[in-house]
C-alpha cells in the first residue's frame, strides 16, 4: 500500500518554488545593480586600507632606521669613551 503524505509534498513544492523564485530575483537587474554597488564599495575600502598599510609600513622603516642610527651613535661615543679611560 503506498502512504502519500501531502505535508511532506506540499513542503518539497514549496522549498522548489521558493527556490526558483530566489534564482529569479537573484539574477535580476536590480540584483547585479547591488552587487556591483557592493563590489565597487569592497574596492574602495581595499583601497583605502592599503594606503593606510602603506604610511604604517613607511613610518616602520623610518622607525628601525632611526633605531639603528641610535645605536650606532651609542656604539660610537662607548668606544670614544673607552679609548679616553685606556688614555687616562
Amino acid at each position: 500500500m503506498l502512504h502519500c503524505n501531502w505535508e511532506k509534498i506540499g513542503i518539497f513544492a514549496g522549498g522548489v518554488l521558493f527556490g526558483t523564485a530566489g534564482i529569479q530575483i537573484l539574477a535580476s537587474k536590480d540584483a547585479r545593480k547591488v552587487y556591483t554597488n557592493c563590489t565597487a564599495a569592497t574596492l574602495r575600502a581595499k583601497d583605502c586600507v592599503m594606503k593606510t598599510v602603506t604610511t604604517v609600513q613607511e613610518n616602520a622603516e623610518d622607525i628601525l632606521a632611526e633605531a639603528k642610527q641610535i645605536n650606532e651613535d651609542r656604539t660610537a661615543e662607548e668606544a670614544a669613551g673607552a679609548q679616553e679611560t685606556e688614555e687616562a
